[in-house]
């Protein structure tokens, strides 16, 4: 059992449009030059117009460092969240991270409850889970009384918390076959800018596409409303080859050559 955490320990900070610039985004700090920071830094003052929240824990690290950021929260309202559901009426999470030695300490949870505040008065809380992507792991969820409620293959789970048994339940949203229709030839790799690390990896991909000499695009997804209904649930990254999904996640160059060759 963790102990219990003093306010000298740590801090959660709720960024806004005025301390956005201050404290920046969590991910990637050490590389705000990149493209793929640049563009998510961007996506979060954009987001809070849609009713993006963003919670940065600053845990305390003595007297020489101070307090440092150590983990995040990322939410937003579900008729406006960047993954392929229909969770109107709930506080969708798209992200909770902390990192290294700080994990089991009881901060996760904590950036949990203060989501749960924050929907108040609404159906719920309800966050996509996946094992194998850039996604939260079910665990943290389980244990503070969220329920899966859908589930999509290969691997992703939707998982919610409502404060009424009569709440309707949110759930995934369809994938009709015939959206893949147009993406059967070559290569196409799906981006949103909701996660700064899908930049890099999208351009990699097309490298070594055009390096194979394998036809290739990358389709940007521009809004909430795009990434609820395209190919593939998870709206932030997604390769197709040949109409056939590909992967969710990074792929190295001698992995995608592999399965280049095969086809």
């Amino acid at each position: 059992m963790s102990k219990k955490l003093s306010e000298s320990e740590y801090q959660i900070i709720d960024l806004n449009e005025i301390n956005i610039d201050k404290y920046g985004a969590f991910c990637q700090q050490s590389k705000k030059k990149t493209k793929g920071y640049k563009e998510k830094f961007e996506w979060i003052k954009e987001r809070f117009k849609e009713g993006l929240h963003l919670k940065l824990l600053l845990v305390n690290e003595g007297a020489k460092r101070g307090f440092r950021a150590k983990g995040f929260i990322e939410y937003i309202l579900g008729e406006n969240a960047w993954r392929g559901v229909n969770a109107k009426g709930y506080m969708f999470i798209h992200c909770i991270w902390v990192v290294g030695k700080n994990k089991g300490h009881g901060y996760g949870t904590k950036l949990l409850q203060m989501c749960l505040d924050d929907a108040k008065g609404m159906h719920g809380v309800a966050v996509m889970t996946g094992e194998k992507v850039w996604l939260p792991k079910k665990d943290l969820f389980v244990k503070n009384g969220f329920e899966k409620v859908d589930s999509m293959p290969p691997y992703f789970e939707l998982y919610a918390k409502r404060f009424s048994k009569k709440a309707p339940l949110p759930k995934f949203n369809p994938i009709p076959k015939s959206r893949l229709k147009k993406y059967v030839s070559g290569i196409t790799v799906f981006k949103s800018n909701q996660c700064s690390y899908v930049s890099g990896y999208a351009s990699l991909v097309a490298e070594i596409a055009k390096q194979a000499g394998v036809p290739w695009r990358i389709v940007q997804i521009e809004s909430c409303k795009e990434a609820q209904n395209n190919v593939y649930p998870y709206g932030t990254f997604c390769v197709l080859l040949n109409g056939k999904v590909l992967t969710y996640r990074s792929i190295g160059r001698k992995e995608l050559l592999d399965c280049l060759s095969k086809t």
